[in-house]
């Protein structure tokens, strides 16, 4: 039986959150955040592919390799902490060390995460004058506040929490995310924050992220670029007393889906809140001749963009779709190919469908929700990837973000 809560007032037992304007924001949005475990926990953690990393990369990536257990997250918006040279890395030993004594734990038990603008030097000096504020402000429902100081161009705050039973043992998770633009699989700028009061080992936990994470957070594109920042971290702090989830078992399964379930609900949310969207779109390749086939072909598609134009533009232009396919760099047979949108057959079998009306197409178009489901019939495997349109204010809020 599965209880969900969806509101500003959940609660994962054992952790307080918060979230604080400290003055780094120009508009006096909330700009720091703060998660705690009052118990020890395991933790896991996922980051960009990107070579050119924020020493707030190197600093989690470190110590959740030297440490077994962990209290605290901090999160700055605002301003990325990245290529500002040795003084970044600094700055993250600065602030752990300032928090450490506030929180009476170890600096090696906070992760630090930063996003914003990159080559701007982070204004520790506000961050740590503010850390007292935002320790009072601690509190087992602070989600909600917390996911708001970790939004940039969001619209949105993001998260989701939910509970579940492994036998008779209650497990509750509960997690914020932030990203709008800067999305693109392989830890897309998005920054995800889980917890559970599940016990589970800290090699299991890392297990579990990495499984829910290449079914959700790496699969949802906006505009093809991936941050200097992008992270994803998992905190269990054992307090459900459950007997300790090992990998292969019934209890593990449950556990991935359920952490797969809110991990794909924040990866839609970021792709809803895409910079400039106006649709949800899904890329659902079939008929591939193996997984990566249907994978990259999807993201082919979903990363095109004369597709996505067409999209905000309600243009049923199959041709672009048929082209994208086409250069993924997959063996096909392009006249065994079917390709619908929202139900319609658009294409099939090398030619133009019968039937296919501008007309009717260009209502489906409409829809805020768009379903693009290519059928390369070339084996057995299936793939999905999420995206939105690209919209003219996409570009107006790029061209002028530093400004």
């Amino acid at each position: 039986m599965k209880k969900e809560t969806v509101g500003r007032g959940f609660r994962v037992p054992g952790f307080t959150t918060a979230g604080i304007f400290c003055g780094i924001k120009t508009n006096k949005q909330k700009d720091l955040a703060l998660i705690f475990s009052e118990e020890p926990s395991v933790a896991a953690g996922l980051f960009t592919s990107n070579q050119v990393v924020s020493p707030t990369i190197t600093w989690c990536q470190e110590i959740l390799k030297s440490s077994k257990r962990f209290r605290a997250i901090v999160v700055n918006s605002g301003n990325a902490n990245a290529c500002t040279g040795p003084k970044g890395m600094e700055d993250c030993k600065s602030l752990a060390s300032k928090l450490s004594q506030k929180l009476s734990v170890e600096p090696k038990e906070i992760l630090i995460a930063s996003t914003g603008i990159i080559g701007v030097p982070l204004p520790i000096n506000k961050i740590v004058k503010a850390l007292p504020a935002l320790s009072s402000k601690l509190s087992p429902i602070g989600w909600v506040s917390s996911a708001e100081a970790i939004m940039t161009t969001d619209l949105t705050p993001k998260f989701k929490s939910l509970s579940f039973y492994i036998g008779k043992d209650k497990i509750t998770m509960g997690g914020i995310a932030k990203g709008s633009g800067m999305i693109h699989p392989n830890m897309a700028t998005m920054l995800a924050f889980i917890a559970t009061d599940a016990a589970i080992d800290k090699k299991t936990l890392g297990r579990a992220l990495r499984e829910a994470n290449n079914k959700t957070f790496n699969r949802i594109t906006v505009d093809g670029d991936t941050s200097t920042n992008d992270m994803a971290i998992l905190l269990a702090n054992g307090k459900a007393e459950n007997k300790s989830i090992r990998a292969g078992s019934s209890a593990y399964d449950k556990f991935v889906e359920k952490l797969t379930e809110i991990c794909l609900y924040l990866a839609h949310q970021i792709v809803l809140d895409g910079e400039g969207a106006t649709k949800f779109v899904t890329i659902r390749i079939q008929g591939a001749k193996a997984k990566t086939h249907a994978h990259r072909v999807a993201k082919s598609v979903a990363t095109s963009s004369l597709v996505k134009t067409a999209l905000f533009g309600q243009d049923p232009n199959w041709g672009r779709i048929i082209a994208a396919v086409g250069y993924a760099g997959v063996p096909f047979n392009p006249d065994k190919v079917q390709i619908s949108l929202n139900g319609s057959v658009l294409f099939n079998n090398g030619v133009p469908a019968n039937g296919a009306l501008q007309s009717t197409l260009r209502k489906k178009m409409k829809s805020k929700n768009i379903s693009i489901v290519i059928d390369l019939k070339s084996g057995i495997h299936s793939g999905e990837v999420y995206t939105c349109d690209l919209s003219y204010d996409y570009v107006r809020i790029n061209a002028e973000y530093t400004t």
